[in-house]
């Protein structure tokens, strides 16, 4: 990303998550720890289900007493009924704040200009009383800002930054191997550790219960984890979901989960037929499998 590049993510959306139970409310069900969140520190987790699959995902961020939580839009309604399902007679009151903030990001770069910073995952200031962060995913991500609609511009020109085309973003998210688009897709078809949240910095293993916890931790500790999402990048045709995938001797490596613009697929990532420099079918489409750097495995 350049220096002096913005980009308004008008597909991100924001809860808003304040009460007397809150900070309880939330440790019972993210896959991460929500003590990790303060002042000066943001965190990335997940929302599961009961078997650990993968429902949600978001960034959480401390906002006055309560945590912003930044998620994608097409999700946020889904997101905001699920968390009411579990408010039960939590004293917790969620809002969705969407028309009236909005999500920026910037390079890493840019983030690190700023006065007094940590170049640690996840690291929070405030910006004119708006909070930016350094996205807890993985630091190419870059810096992201929180901020009311009526103030962006002039906080944009006040910090020389200037509009530039989201999927400039996004092809970078993909790159990186990071789905952030149409997670609807990825709804209960896998676990959410097969995500690469643990990668990504979104669950805790040491935090104790939450929802979807005990798959998610003995998939974990027994070492079962055999599949992983990837990204796909398409050689020619066209990519179609759930299509599965084959590799050589026509054996099935994976299946497409997301067949748009920044595609992911599902893949058997230690199978002998599965090597990332070869080429792939998959039903009407040749394709090749890319394996993010920051997976170690």
């Amino acid at each position: 990303m350049n220096i002096e590049k913005v980009y308004i993510l008008e597909d991100r959306g924001i809860l808003y998550i304040n009460g007397e139970d809150t900070k309880e409310f939330l440790q019972n069900l993210i896959s991460n720890d929500i003590n990790k969140v303060n002042e000066t520190n943001s965190c990335f987790s997940s929302l599961l289900s009961p078997q650990g699959k993968y429902l949600y995902d978001f960034l959480i961020l401390k906002h006055k007493n309560g945590y912003f939580i930044d998620c994608e839009k097409k999700q946020v309604e889904d997101l905001l009924k699920q968390l009411n399902i579990y408010k039960i007679r939590s004293k917790v009151e969620i809002l969705n704040l969407s028309n009236e903030f909005v999500i920026v990001a910037f390079s890493y770069k840019k983030f690190m200009k700023f006065e007094k910073v940590k170049d640690t995952l996840g690291f929070t200031f405030k910006y004119r009383e708006d909070p930016i962060f350094l996205d807890p995913r993985n630091k190419m991500l870059g810096g992201r800002l929180v901020i009311n609609l009526e103030k962006l511009y002039l906080s944009l020109k006040k910090l020389e930054l200037q509009s530039s085309e989201v999927s400039e973003y996004y092809k970078l998210s993909h790159q990186l191997g990071i789905p952030q688009q149409n997670m609807k897709k990825l709804k209960n078809k896998l676990f959410g550790i097969e995500c690469n949240f643990d990668e990504l910095n979104g669950i805790d293993f040491k935090k104790g219960c939450y929802v979807g916890q005990e798959n998610t931790a003995r998939i974990k500790l027994k070492n079962k984890l055999t599949k992983r999402l990837l990204p796909i990048n398409l050689v020619s045709g066209k990519l179609k979901e759930d299509a599965l995938i084959y590799g050589k001797n026509n054996k099935e490596i994976g299946k497409v989960l997301i067949d748009n613009e920044y595609p992911f697929a599902i893949i058997k990532f230690l199978d002998n037929n599965f090597n990332n420099s070869n080429e792939f079918k998959s039903d009407s489409a040749i394709l090749k499998i890319t394996k993010p750097e920051w997976i170690k495995d």
